[in-house]
């Protein structure tokens, strides 16, 4: 290259060494950037460096010098400081649905976005092994696919898989080809979920998809159905009804909870949900949300800190819930113990009327009678509960996977 023609990459190269090897705490000298030059085959004097590390100063980069062992040049400021960069980097390494190659790339170019100094602190913030991370190197690429067929107005097709017990993937519906208008990508449990419209189904419907079981996406030149559905929807508030992504229409429930639980209760459904106190200890609160199996697990997990209020049949729904996962362990539901309690009053009760009184023995009997007739109907009544039971057990099991619709 003609020696003019290495004088115009000079300011490249000196800019390039600022960004790379200087900080607050890092220089580099006119002399250390005169050698760095003639190893590039480009001749410079000590006056022309003054010169162009004006001309960077000009275009806006904030270079100070300073004299002594810790002298030289020093660009001080960037468009990312440190701790923001460790704010990204931590986003990167806690995303599942991100390979765990795909995160160390993207850390890489995080890095290069500061000194090669402070890239090394940004490292010690990195803990990458151990983390459950996705397995489909081809997420971070789906997503950006999502992204472009939505905003050109078209549809998407793609094959849809599961884990099996061998932790291999199977294909869903034999491997057939799912074709969906995508409208929105939510954010949820630490997974990406595309919100689609399903024309195939009967009847439509919205339904939601993992991303990162997602395998040979492309676009389609076919517009998107379904806009009428999503016209006027607030998704951001639709996501949050939706618990684990499951579908299904929201319903109106009044739920109580323990007062310690109000931060949960915010979290949950938004800092705009009205607390009704009922007492110093408790509160009820009136929420939309579709109702299934992930909204009563959650609902479960505040054991008697939280109680589901309304409606009725919501209720059954949620005891026949409860009763599946109790039956699972042959524990006996309230209703058994507490015939079981009555059944040990009355003859508690008799033997202490029979040694006060033996002209009362006629009357026990007939009373011991009666808790016969009692005990038995209750014995009915918990063999109806335990078939109830193994009926909620069997839809469970025949409901749709955790996290999707059903197709």
């Amino acid at each position: 290259m003609p020696k003019r023609e290495r004088q115009k990459i000079k300011l490249l190269y000196l800019a390039e060494w600022l960004r790379r090897d200087t900080d607050e705490e890092h220089g580099l000298t006119a002399a250390e950037l005169l050698r760095r030059l003639e190893g590039k085959g480009i001749c410079a004097e000590r006056k022309s460096i003054y010169d162009d590390i004006r001309a960077l100063t000009d275009y806006g980069m904030d270079i100070v010098s300073g004299r002594g062992p810790q002298g030289g040049y020093r660009l001080v400021h960037r468009e990312f400081e440190l701790p923001e960069l460790k704010l990204l980097v931590d986003a990167v390494q806690s995303s599942k649905f991100l390979s765990e190659r795909k995160s160390r790339a993207l850390i890489r170019k995080l890095e290069s976005l500061t000194s090669r100094w402070e890239a090394q602190r940004l490292q010690r913030q990195v803990y990458a092994v151990g983390r459950v991370k996705s397995r489909n190197e081809a997420v971070y690429y789906s997503i950006d696919t999502i992204h472009t067929a939505i905003s050109s107005d078209r549809q998407i097709a793609f094959r849809y898989f599961e884990w099996t017990m061998e932790k291999s993937a199977r294909y869903r519906r034999g491997g057939a080809v799912y074709e969906r208008s995508p409208y929105a990508l939510v954010w949820d449990d630490e997974n990406y979920y595309l919100v689609a419209y399903d024309h195939t189904a009967s009847p439509p419907g919205i339904r939601h998809y993992r991303v990162d079981r997602m395998e040979n996406l492309h676009i389609l030149d076919a517009p998107r159905t379904g806009k009428h559905v999503f016209e006027g929807m607030d998704l951001a508030q639709y996501a949050q009804r939706t618990f684990g992504m499951f579908g299904g229409e929201p319903q109106e429930l009044v739920l109580r909870f323990a007062a310690r639980l109000a931060g949960v209760v915010l979290d949950r459904f938004g800092k705009e949900t009205i607390f009704l106190p009922e007492n110093e200890t408790a509160f009820r609160v009136h929420v939309q949300t579709v109702v299934s199996p992930q909204f009563m697990g959650w609902l479960s997990s505040f054991g008697p800190e939280a109680k589901l209020l309304g409606p009725p049949e919501v209720r059954e729904e949620y005891l026949a819930f409860c009763r599946a996962m109790l039956a699972q362990y042959g524990e006996p539901d309230a209703a058994d113990a507490a015939n079981a309690n009555d059944a040990a009053n009355t003859a508690n009760a008799a033997d202490a009327a029979n040694a006060d009184d033996d002209a009362n023995d006629d009357a026990n009997a007939a009373n011991a009678a009666d808790a016969a007739d009692a005990a038995n109907a209750n014995d009915a009544a918990n063999t109806a509960n335990t078939a109830n039971a193994a009926d909620a057990a069997d839809a469970a099991a025949d409901s749709r996977l955790p996290g999707e619709s059903a197709g």
